[in-house]
């Protein structure tokens, strides 16, 4: 199993039901706030209000917010068959969680605080300094738990926040649906009750029904929203 599918099963497996709920709706920034404005996702008009202001305010700096971006294309970059998280805007998914959850703001910041520490130590730079290999270096101390040193054991609980919030924030994203493969309930053309099906109860389709109902160009057509 290769990292990506081991995400998808982080993401569909042990993710929080009700992080993944409400997640889904909140995914994508500005867009989701435009969506609930025009009550395209269902939130009532408290949750509205709610989602606005929680818009519109800030938490992370520009600094942190790179350390994040940077962090979340480690543990989901782009592959052949899928964009990275960045391209998914996890890192805006995160900024909107940390806000609409308060309990994750002082774990993740001193978490990023512990990573450029860590980073000034070994590389006499901060993380989002460091090289593409030096990153990479030092993710491996902290992606790891059981080969982990005590000393890193804050990065260790910190990577496994970001890697739960990444998978989380990627895989209900439309990116992550469609690298996941999940159709979701499509609806389809009806062709009318087998022929068997009707001669065994002694019925059959009048000649408007097949004409008006049960057109043949329509027969097996899948619709999607933009058919």
């Amino acid at each position: 199993m290769n990292r990506r599918d081991s995400l998808k099963a982080l993401a569909v497996g042990t993710v929080s039901v009700g992080t993944l709920l409400s997640s889904c709706d909140k995914k994508e920034g500005k867009d989701s706030v435009a969506a609930g404005k025009k009550g395209a996702y269902g939130r009532t008009p408290e949750e509205q209000l709610n989602d606005e202001k929680l818009m519109a305010e800030k938490f992370f700096t520009a600094a942190e917010f790179s350390t994040i971006t940077i962090l979340a294309d480690i543990i989901i970059p782009k592959d052949d068959t899928s964009g990275s998280a960045s391209d998914a805007k996890v890192a805006d998914f995160i900024e909107f969680i940390v806000k609409d959850q308060p309990d994750l703001q002082l774990p993740l910041r001193g978490g990023l605080r512990w990573l450029d520490v860590k980073s000034l130590k070994l590389f006499k730079k901060a993380f989002s300094d460091a090289t593409a290999e030096q990153r990479i270096q030092l993710v491996d101390l902290i992606a790891y738990p059981e080969k982990a040193l005590p000393e890193n054991a804050a990065g260790v609980s910190f990577f496994d926040t970001m890697r739960g919030l990444t998978a989380t924030g990627f895989f209900t994203s439309k990116i992550g649906m469609e690298d996941l493969g999940y159709k979701g309930n499509q609806p389809n053309a009806w062709d009318g009750v087998p022929d068997d099906v009707l001669k065994q109860f002694g019925l059959e389709y009048d000649a408007k029904t097949l004409e008006q109902c049960l057109k043949a160009e329509d027969r097996g057509k899948i619709m999607t929203w933009d058919s």
